[in-house]
């Protein structure tokens, strides 16, 4: 009983031995999230049911992040008109009637803040990297 105790054991340390190996890698720390760039061509805002008291959440999403020369398509999914108005004159779709869509190509970088010029309060930015 014995010797067969001793081979038993001698076999484990063998493959214990074969599985170890000498020496270890440590894990590689893990690298931070980067912070997503935008990308998309198109970009898509919604004007939401009762978008003239939302204010900031009157355009959603807000803001829009896009890259340069990205489209982006405003869809009045209200009941009234609204308008997506440039504070700085770079885009003005005049009323979009409840259904209805307008889209502007975004040639160059910057943040443009705009506006529904019938519904003061409400206000958002597109940002264009």
């Amino acid at each position: 009983m014995r010797k067969l105790r001793l081979a038993v054991l001698s076999g484990a340390l063998a493959v214990i031995g074969a599985c170890g190996g000498g020496s270890s890698t440590p894990a590689p720390s893990p690298s931070p999230t980067p912070t997503p760039t935008p990308t998309t061509t198109t970009a898509n805002v919604s004007i939401p049911v009762g978008a003239r008291t939302a204010g900031s959440a009157a355009y959603m999403p807000n803001p829009v992040m896009i890259t340069a020369g990205s489209t982006v398509t405003w869809t009045n999914n209200d009941t009234i008109p609204h308008t997506s108005t440039s504070d700085s004159g770079a885009f003005d779709s005049g009323n979009i009637a409840p259904g209805a869509k307008f889209s502007f190509t975004f040639n160059t970088r910057g943040t443009f803040p705009y506006h529904c010029t019938l519904h003061t309060g409400m206000v958002a930015s597109v940002v264009v990297q």
